[in-house]
């Protein structure tokens, strides 16, 4: 509850869902937060209703948003340490806030007394320095997650949906196992995507940096949209590829497995 409220109380921008207070139960005692409510839930279930009907444009303005919000909550120094999907709610999702900060910590808190290296969270958002035990959570383990997170906004397929989310999969993803992006992704963004993802801690990059990217890309994609500038550049012309691709495939191939109708193995789990 603390980080919660430092989250919420603390940020120039509200980061985290909006915190009202505390209440208890009248009969057990046992106290509980009062959070703003999210009418549309959280964003693997808004992605798995409406994926056909996000654009490119709100998908840029999505991933900026969000790297935003880390970047603040990073800035207070804290680690979420359980960054996925069901983490993410907003009432419209043209604006998200990121909950559940039970697994979160303040980095330099009780410096003389390092916690146990303990793994917890979602499997396939974990990253594998954390997975192998050679780690523990960092800002960078966030930026992993958040890889995959970007992977899930653009393709609107969850992280190994078909497999069982168990050891061998975590092995696998300690060897460098990581979801296939579908190559007429714009070449900007799958570049963003593996950069996060990438096995090395120290070149992955902040969210700072993120923030500051992808904001670039959003303004002149929105700027292209709206004022017919920026006609030849490069997230324009890339985004304009991916969509005829992606109508093509839609006009000519009516048995695809597409974000509204992907089977899920039964141990493929992504609750925390």
């Amino acid at each position: 509850m603390e980080i919660h409220f430092k989250s919420y109380a603390c940020s120039d921008d509200v980061t985290s869902i909006r915190f009202y207070g505390i209440t208890q139960d009248p009969e057990t005692h046992s106290y509980m937060m009062v959070l703003d409510y999210a009418k549309d839930g959280n964003l693997r279930e808004y992605l798995k209703i409406n994926f056909n009907n996000i654009n490119w444009k709100q998908k840029l303005y999505n991933l900026n948003d969000l790297s935003f919000r880390m970047m603040n909550i990073h800035e207070l120094d804290i680690v979420h340490q359980d960054f996925h999907p069901g983490n993410i709610l907003s009432s419209d999702f043209k604006v998200m806030n990121i909950s559940d900060f039970g697994l979160s910590k303040l980095i330099r808190a009780n410096p003389n007394n390092p916690e146990k290296k303990n793994i917890f969270g979602v499997l396939p958002y974990i990253a594998p320095e954390v997975l192998s035990g050679d780690e523990e959570y960092t800002k960078a383990a966030d930026v992993y997650s958040f890889g995959i997170i970007a992977y899930e906004m653009i393709t609107g397929f969850p992280p190994y949906p078909d497999i069982p989310h168990d050891n061998d999969l975590a092995m696998k993803i300690c060897n460098g196992l990581r979801p296939k992006i579908p190559f007429h992704t714009p070449k900007l963004i799958t570049r963003v995507i593996m950069r996060c993802w990438d096995a090395r801690v120290t070149y992955r990059p902040t969210f700072e940096e993120l923030c500051a990217e992808l904001w670039g890309y959003y303004s002149y994609y929105r700027d292209y949209l709206k004022y017919g500038k920026y006609k030849e550049s490069e997230i324009g012309i890339q985004i304009k590829k991916a969509e005829e691709f992606s109508a093509n495939q839609e006009s000519t191939n009516t048995t695809i497995t597409t974000p509204l109708n992907y089977q899920t193995h039964p141990q493929a789990i992504y609750t925390s």
